[in-house]
């Protein structure tokens, strides 16, 4: 009898193992036949999946994911097992990822989908741009799109990429996209990208999209990059809200609305240090460090009282009656809290969930600090669907026109059609100084 057991109990063990194990390893879709009408999806820098769940709604189905994260590989396959699975992009050819997607006959490609790591463009850090080694997988993106040339791709990404220069060698082949004495002037990667996808035959579009604009709970804004080999114009995405309801837009929504019904017994959130809760507790919904008396604000901020900016991250408690502050990869770190507006703690999982729009049942696997990542790092699920929607209309040949006048970003040359010409008046400015620089040598 223990013998037995013993043998049950090790055959137990092994084929948990052996789940567990299988989940970091690559897998080819196991669907073969999918419906004809699903349109054909390839997802690359997947995270948890948000952009998929809004393009999903409107008829995609992603039939590849592409992820190197270990906890974000373990969500993809936790809520689509059957999905296609890569890691690392630059390992596989155009071959490789067709045949993981369950495509080996070359069958077009309706939409390819990415958010390349963004600290290579990020205002925070050293912004490496291109020449970190994360903006060269954003490089091999690219050469993802060129090669397998599907209808449609989109590219998201920070505010970053707009002002990044270009760091890396151009070779001479490249030099059409970007000449080189243009390397250094604030935008040549976006121009650098822009050229270069038009070259492979894509006509497009980008802006600055706050998903406030889009039905998201959330102020948030990122660039979008809209690439049509079927069209001969890319119209911005049509925004379904605005701040006031201006444009007969239906207004923002709220924190209120999103977390309806939560309470922090029911989830699962880091904490605040218990100094940092003494402040805290003193701050009502929608106050932050400013709201406390000028001695409390000195003593709470130590030296970080006396830099510049506005510091407005700093014990902040959301509002209910505004949409959520961008949400972070961390609730709690000191210049970028997330605090609840009324509970003496961060925003929690489910939370962060909400204002994503995940839907409540979808897996988030990891450590809990994993989870927020993921979820922070995620494309609102509305500005998905906002995207899935206009992709849609463009196949159909539907003609979509943009709202005049819409503030789409509070920045100046942020979308495609302002930001080329911004670029290019720099430039030759540039390069009209250096050629009078170069003759008054002689």
């Amino acid at each position: 009898m223990c013998m037995a057991l013993c043998v049950w109990q090790f055959q137990f063990i092994y084929i948990y193992l052996h789940t567990i194990i299988s989940v970091m390893d690559d897998r080819k879709s196991q669907v073969k036949n999918s419906n004809k009408k699903d349109l054909k999806l390839l997802s690359f820098f997947s995270g948890a999946m948000g952009l998929d769940i809004g393009l999903h709604k409107v008829g995609f189905k992603t039939l590849l994911a592409c992820e190197i994260d270990k906890s974000s590989r373990e969500t993809i396959v936790a809520n689509n097992p059957k999905i296609g699975l890569i890691g690392d992009i630059r390992n596989y050819s155009t071959e490789e990822i067709l045949e993981y997607a369950g495509l080996e006959n070359r069958e077009e490609v309706d939409l390819i989908v990415g958010g390349p790591p963004c600290q290579a463009f990020s205002s925070a850090g050293n912004r490496r741009g291109l020449a970190d080694e994360r903006g060269n997988v954003f490089l091999k993106f690219i050469e993802v799109i060129e090669n397998i040339q599907p209808k449609f791709a989109v590219i998201e990404n920070v505010r970053g990429l707009l002002s990044a220069t270009y760091s890396i060698d151009l070779k001479e082949e490249e030099e059409i996209f970007l000449a080189p004495e243009l390397k250094e002037l604030k935008g040549a990667t976006m121009y650098y990208i822009y050229n270069r996808l038009r070259d492979a035959g894509y006509q497009l579009s980008f802006n600055l999209y706050n998903s406030a604009n889009y039905g998201t709970p959330q102020s948030r804004e990122r660039v979008i990059i809209v690439c049509s080999r079927v069209n001969d114009y890319v119209p911005y995405l049509k925004p379904t809200h605005s701040k006031d309801g201006e444009f007969g837009l239906k207004k923002w929504k709220v924190l209120k609305s999103a977390l309806k019904g939560l309470n922090g017994n029911n989830n699962e959130f880091i904490k605040f240090p218990e100094k940092r809760l003494k402040y805290y507790r003193l701050l009502k919904a929608g106050e932050n460090w400013r709201n406390l008396t000028e001695e409390l604000q000195k003593e709470a901020l130590g030296k970080s009282y006396y830099l510049g900016g506005g510091k407005t991250g700093f014990f902040r408690r959301l509002s209910w009656d505004k949409p959520s502050p961008t949400l972070v990869t961390h609730p709690a770190m000191p210049a970028t809290d997330l605090g609840h507006p009324e509970e003496d703690r961060p925003l929690s999982v489910l939370e962060y969930k909400r204002i994503q729009e995940f839907p409540d049942e979808w897996e988030i696997k990891g450590s809990l600090i994993n989870k927020y990542k993921q979820i922070g790092n995620a494309v609102p699920v509305s500005v998905g669907k906002a995207i899935g929607q206009l992709i849609i209309s463009l196949s159909k040949n539907k003609k979509v026109e943009n709202i005049p006048n819409f503030k789409y970003s509070r920045y100046l040359n942020t979308s495609s059609e302002s930001f080329v010409l911004d670029f290019e008046k720099r430039a030759r400015k540039l390069i009209e100084e250096k050629e009078k620089n170069q003759l008054s040598l002689f």
